[in-house]
């Protein structure tokens, strides 16, 4: 009877759960999904246990990050190629290839990049945001135009850019897609999308803006961690991509309800990730180049090309 014990105490520590600790924003679009795993057990089911921490802004993930505090957070490409340009192992999982778009009200006479001239453009992020640049960066091959110089931009947080947009202050806001979701659902329609822009630049389809980052020593060293936090994701994609009821679900969470619950889990929908990594990888080497030349050592430090290993490949 004490070997059949032993035995089986050996078999459950074998597949105890392994903890994962995820830093997120406490008010971002990552928790629909973290959401769903708990309610559905999906990190259970896939061999861990989700630890989600909330923090009150993008930088203080990173740090907590950098100091080992969370195993997971999320962030760009961008990012992560230029953190292991300058020594460090982190690496991304593609998330999410939702992107932002230039809104404009329903009734707006512009309809296109080349109707924007002398109008107040509200821009989310700042100056160095990837959708602005890039949109820049398309203005300036197809039209040959500086959209920075010849218009009034006003950078701002994406909420109150959404509102001074709603409420009539700006002739065209570019937001993030949730916000432009939330737009859309209230009368605005999309003037041009950045991944619209991101294809006319080269990118041959819509890689993700946002992936789940961690250090390659800690999935190494955790690899049933890491895999099952991937496939637990991946099991929360597929059920929010097919289950209108747990849309519902989400709705005090989201802080939406009818049209507007329907226009943002549409577009999420629409940026769960189809490709394979090869592809991503082909993609945002593009996109780099573009964003390298636009935004220059400011938002890419002196690496002129992608970083090797920027995405995980999971050998």
């Amino acid at each position: 009877m004490l070997l059949l014990l032993l035995g089986s105490f050996g078999i459950s520590a074998s597949i105890a759960a392994e903890t994962v600790k995820v830093g997120v924003l406490k008010f971002g679009t990552v928790n629909w999904e973290l959401d769903t795993i708990k309610h559905h057990k999906l990190d259970e089911k896939n061999g861990v246990n989700l630890d989600v921490r909330f923090f009150a802004s993008e930088d203080a993930t990173n740090v907590a990050m950098m100091a080992g505090d969370v195993d997971i957070i999320v962030s760009d490409w961008l990012w992560v190629s230029r953190q292991r340009a300058s020594g460090e192992d982190l690496t991304f999982a593609p998330y999410s290839s939702s992107v932002g778009a230039l809104m404009v009200p329903g009734g707006s006479p512009l309809k296109s990049l080349a109707d924007l001239k002398d109008k107040k453009i509200g821009v989310a992020g700042g100056p160095l945001d990837k959708s602005w640049l890039l949109m820049q960066g398309l203005a300036k091959q197809q039209l040959s135009v500086d959209l920075a110089a010849q218009n009034e931009i006003i950078y701002g947080a994406p909420p109150l850019l959404a509102e001074k947009a709603q409420q009539g202050e700006l002739d065209a806001v570019l937001n993030f897609w949730n916000f432009c979701a939330r737009l859309e659902a209230n009368g605005f329609r999309r003037l041009i999308s950045t991944s619209d822009a991101a294809k006319a630049l080269g990118a041959s389809g819509t890689a993700s803006a946002i992936g789940y980052i961690f250090h390659d020593k800690w999935a190494t060293a955790n690899p049933q961690a890491i895999e099952g936090f991937i496939k637990a994701s991946g099991d929360a994609k597929a059920l929010l991509a097919r289950s209108d009821a747990d849309w519902q679900r989400l709705a005090p969470v989201i802080k939406a309800e009818g049209r507007e619950l329907e226009v943002l889990r549409d577009r999420y929908r629409e940026g769960i990730p189809k490709g394979g990594v090869a592809e991503e990888e082909a993609d945002a080497e593009k996109l780099y180049a573009v964003l390298a030349e636009l935004g220059g050592s400011r938002l890419v430090g002196p690496a002129k090309t992608l970083a090797p290993g920027t995405f995980w490949r999971g050998d």
